[in-house]
């Protein structure tokens, strides 16, 4: 794996020896597992301050073990602790990179069964792999018929706040296979007889434990450290580069990927934000919905806060006004839905597109892209408002002015209300739905969006349905993304006020096979945090420090160029 090199700031935490003995004689639960981490929000601190945290959550860990697991899920269990590595990179910054592997795992390739369906979601066709007991009997009948050997395997609802509990439903597969070509081989036969089934590695399973985990933790310790943490989009918000490339153009000290972008011209723009985004103080993009986000204030105070936001906007010409449905996007297209009046669906969900007749959208001159062509109206506008043009809709944004356009009756309001030489003015205000009240930003200030919420007050409360990240009507959707292991990156805020950041390398990359959403939240409640949020994972999941790659990306090409990163500058 792609650790920090050695170097005098870079050591082994002199306390591991101590903690596996304490883990030999507690039972280990999920919940306790990473209280050893707890050190972390401790930097820049002295030999002996250092051994006392460290012995402090020795303690931690037998007492929250004494308490029994924190739920059924089988995150890390039985994971003995291989190493652990911190780096002191700056005062008030520390990495720590660990490397869990559980011997007594055995994980192993098999074929799963897949049903048909078409998707409550999308509308389209689909695949299901958790049906009814009754399909997964009748499947596997059918197969002993075709001489293949299948066993029926309950799954359970994860522990999210909104989706039902206890019996998800039924998941048929056949065979145990020490390669995925060996389970290919097998999947061809089973093809050849007319069923749908795909190779699946049972490493990935949350009932399964994870037999190797490799995981990247950075905390910023908000009283010691003393430079900025910055959302940022590289000075464009349509384009993307990678989380590497950017630390070491800002000569960051730890750089993690950020929040969800369009990565299809399918989908609309690439490298745009497909939800709330703040760079500098201004809006970028807006809510896919009610979302979670990261909201990190360079005041002069600083802090950070993770909740979940909402935002609307509105153009006003005199006393007429028309709701601003998107920034930065192509007119039409909504990705990851959200916004009022789109279709199929008003409601988030997580890599869908929905799309609006009747859709007025703001064009910043962060924007550094040909604007979206096609039917409907634009209007120029110059920095204090004033329009400029009224036509057809292309070109670009002129420098320091936006650009407004609009489709349907948002192209009649403009053609009535854009008049050359008057002044159009727009209104974004974005509330913090927990309590109603607008979230101001200032000139420095960053906002970083993606779903679900992990960790609300200290408690897991992963709202993955009302996100759109989960649908309990529908398996075949996002199933595997939300509920099997995965690449993560999380953000989270301890009770201090620090930030924590953390990669977590998935899909088999140097062995690591990543972690649900209900294991990331374990996680980073067992570090301290009271509360988390998912960001975007996967192949975009990346962290850099002092400019350089350091965990394993799991995209056959490399480092995956993201929309927008999160970035620790000195």
């Amino acid at each position: 794996m792609n650790s920090p090199q050695s170097s005098p700031s870079s050591t082994s935490a002199p306390s591991v020896p101590d903690i596996r003995r304490t883990r030999r004689r507690v039972a280990l639960s999920s919940a306790a597992v990473l209280a050893l981490a707890v050190p972390l929000g401790v930097c820049g601190t002295s030999a002996q301050a250092q051994a006392q945290t460290d012995a402090g959550a020795i303690r931690l860990l037998a007492d929250s073990s004494a308490a029994g697991p924190a739920s059924g899920s089988a995150f890390l269990a039985g994971l003995g602790l291989e190493q652990w590595n911190t780096q002191n990179v700056a005062p008030g910054v520390r990495v720590s990179t660990v490397t869990f592997q559980n011997q007594g795992s055995a994980p192993f390739w098999t074929v799963t069964l897949e049903q048909p369906v078409t998707s409550k979601v999308t509308l389209g066709p689909a695949r299901a792999e958790v049906e009814s007991e009754s399909w997964a009997r009748t499947t596997a009948a059918q197969l002993a018929a075709h001489g293949f050997a299948a066993r029926v395997e309950a799954v359970r609802w994860p522990g999210y706040s909104d989706t039902p509990r206890g019996l998800m439903g039924y998941r048929v597969r056949v065979g145990e296979f020490p390669s995925s070509g060996a389970a290919g081989t097998e999947l061809s036969a089973i093809t050849a007889a007319g069923f749908a089934a795909v190779t699946e590695w049972t490493g990935y399973d949350a009932q399964t434990p994870a037999d190797r985990e490799n995981i990247h933790v950075a905390v910023i310790a908000r009283g010691a450290f003393r430079g900025t943490v910055e959302a940022t989009h590289d000075g464009n918000v349509a384009q993307r580069a990678t989380t590497s490339s950017v630390a070491a153009q800002l000569g960051s000290l730890v750089g993690v990927n950020g929040g969800f972008f369009v990565t299809s011209n399918a989908d609309g723009v690439q490298g745009t934000q497909s939800g709330l985004g703040a760079y500098d103080g201004q809006v970028q993009s807006l809510s896919s919905g009610d979302r979670a986000a990261l909201v990190v204030k360079n005041d002069g105070k600083g802090g950070y806060q993770i909740a979940n936001l909402t935002s609307t906007a509105t153009v006003r010409s005199g006393a007429a006004t028309f709701a601003v449905e998107g920034v930065n996007r192509v007119p039409g297209t909504v990705r990851d839905c959200g916004r009022p009046d789109a279709t199929p669906t008003t409601h988030p969900e997580q890599d869908v597109d929905c799309y609006e007749t009747n859709d007025l959208v703001q064009f910043t001159p962060e924007f550094a892209a040909p604007l979206p062509t096609g039917t409907g109206t634009q209007a120029v506008l110059d920095a204090a408002g004033k329009v400029l043009s009224v036509g057809a809709r292309g070109g670009a944004v002129p420098a320091g002015g936006t650009v407004l356009q609009g489709i349907g009756t948002a192209a009649a309001w403009l053609d009535a209300h854009a008049v050359v030489g008057h002044r159009l003015t727009v209104d974004q205000r974005i509330v913090d739905s927990a309590t109603g009240r607008t979230v101001h930003l200032g000139p420095n200030d960053s906002i970083v969006s993606a779903a679900p919420r992990l960790l609300r007050d200290g408690r897991i409360d992963i709202d993955a349905a009302d996100e759109g990240v989960v649908d309990p009507r529908d398996l075949s959707f996002n199933y595997q993304w939300a509920n099997a292991r995965q690449p993560r990156t999380i953000a989270g805020v301890d009770a201090r006020g620090d930030l924590i950041l953390v990669t977590v390398d998935g899909r088999l990359t140097a062995g690591s096979e990543g972690f649900t959403l209900y294991e990331e939240a374990e996680f980073m409640r067992s570090l301290g945090a009271v509360q988390a949020l998912n960001l975007d994972g996967g192949g975009s999941t990346a962290m850099a420090v002092d400019g350089r790659l350091v965990n394993n990306t799991s995209d056959a090409t490399g480092e995956r160029p993201v929309g927008d990163t999160i970035q620790v500058l000195p």
